[in-house]
């Protein structure tokens, strides 16, 4: 039986969603693989020079981070842990080499950037014949270092054909590129919903004959919610807060002219999707893909507190003509609008986006294993 390890970290919570929604579809799949899902913060646990500095793991500052939308200045910071990354470039090696003497994987594939020089180096040391795999999480690369290494003799899978382009221009053949239609989504965004639309709007006190929007910025959350609710007073809305209590808390306190419902962490995500018209959020990868998944249009934010991996993601919002991009959210209301009045149009360019890319990429790991096998 062949081992498959996916790598992930918890920083934002998407690359561990892609790596557990790939495993749980092998597994329906019973392909002959041992699917292993390996947590890097916690294989380089002695080594993170982050949590010596300041007490806190780099995951969790990261995700603090962005529940406070501490954003600013991002691209600076990401410079900065890239640096710090390649400081510790030899200790991390050696970590993970032992990593992999020990644990003897059939095929490596990654989720997570920034790491992909010091992932492939070391496994390539200690398991020489063992191909690594990058799948880009994020609808395109952000340069340099970020998804793509170049010069390393390893395997892409790509959502878009931005990321594509930017794999080959960084001296990457065709055969050493493959494009899914999409980003990896969780299995039940492919499984129907089932409720009563009408029926439940009318449960959580909305009006099934009026719009509903929902908003959502990811696992943590985000203070944006707060004027975003202040701002669409008058509109029906689903905010869904994550793990970020507070928020919730203090969204409830907020007076509105029309129905807010605020839920905190749910496992229902495609459920409140069914129930809404539009999506309010931030450009994240994952957050617009299951969106568009859900044939809602989007509204995102793009401007200087935008991650810098995610603001060409507002820019394929726009290029796939799925919904509006606003500078800031002070100018939501009028978004809001401009949206509800050509809706269809963009329902329409939403819908026809069919993302299959969760139930492509077993297709394609099994041929890059075949690959290998036939040129040992």
């Amino acid at each position: 039986m062949k081992k498959i390890d996916f790598l992930y970290f918890d920083a934002g919570g998407g690359h561990r969603a892609a790596a557990t929604a790939l495993k749980a579809v092998l597994e329906q799949q019973n392909r002959p693989w041992e699917v292993r899902l390996v947590h890097v913060q916690e294989v380089l646990h002695s080594l993170d020079v982050f949590r010596k500095v300041t007490g806190i793991p780099l995951e969790d500052i990261y995700n603090l981070m962005l529940a406070k939308g501490w954003t600013l200045g991002s691209a600076q910071g990401l410079r900065f842990m890239q640096m710090v990354v390649r400081m510790n470039h030899r200790p991390t090696f050696k970590q993970l080499a032992q990593h992999w003497k020990d644990t003897q994987p059939d095929l490596v594939v990654s989720v997570v950037p920034n790491f992909n020089r010091v992932l492939f180096e070391s496994l390539r040391s200690a398991c020489p014949r063992v191909p690594y795999v990058t799948i880009l999480t994020d609808l395109a690369d952000y340069p340099p270092h970020f998804w793509v290494e170049p010069n390393q003799d390893q395997h892409f899978i790509c959502g878009t054909t931005k990321a594509v382009e930017q794999v080959r221009a960084q001296g990457y053949s065709q055969d050493r590129i493959q494009q899914t239609s999409g980003m990896i989504l969780r299995p039940m965004f492919y499984e129907p919903v089932t409720v009563d639309r009408d029926a439940e709007r009318r449960r959580l006190g909305l009006d099934p004959a009026k719009p509903v929007g929902l908003v959502l910025f990811g696992g943590q959350g985000s203070k944006a919610m707060l004027e975003i609710a202040e701002r669409l007073s008058g509109t029906q809305l689903i905010l869904i807060c994550g793990k970020n209590e507070k928020l919730a808390a203090q969204l409830r306190k907020l007076p509105s002219r029309a129905t807010h419902v605020v839920e905190g962490f749910t496992t229902e995500i495609p459920k409140y999707m069914h129930l809404a018209d539009f999506f309010i959020g931030k450009p994240g990868p994952g957050s617009i893909s299951e969106a568009v998944a859900m044939g809602l249009p989007v509204i995102v934010e793009r401007n200087a507190w935008t991650l810098p991996q995610e603001r060409y993601n507002a820019d394929w919002v726009r290029e796939q003509g799925i919904g509006t991009v606003v500078s800031n959210f002070r100018d939501i209301s009028t978004a809001v609008d401009e949206l509800l009045r050509n809706l269809p149009r963009f329902q329409a360019a939403a819908k026809s986006i069919h993302n299959r890319a969760i139930f492509e990429i077993p297709g394609m790991l099994e041929r890059i294993l075949e690959k290998t096998s036939a040129l040992s």
